[in-house]
């Protein structure tokens, strides 16, 4: 659970800020999200590497 405290004289629009920034960093979203269909690790693994493939291709584009 998360939990922003309010100190002083901060504004609601200041402590939303810092539950959604909260809430990003500690990726409840995405673990969400993988958690509402099973994926094989086989399929997760494949994702992975096509993901390196595509940002090694980037900077291999901009080296050039």
């Amino acid at each position: 659970m998360l939990i922003v405290k309010i100190e002083g004289k901060e504004t609601i629009e200041r402590a939303v800020k810092k539950l959604k920034r909260k809430y990003d960093n500690a990726k409840i979203g995405k673990t969400l999200r993988d958690r509402k269909e099973f994926t094989k690790k086989s399929v997760k693994r494949r994702d992975e590497l096509k993901k390196a493939i595509y940002k090694q291709k980037l900077r291999d584009g901009e080296r050039d």
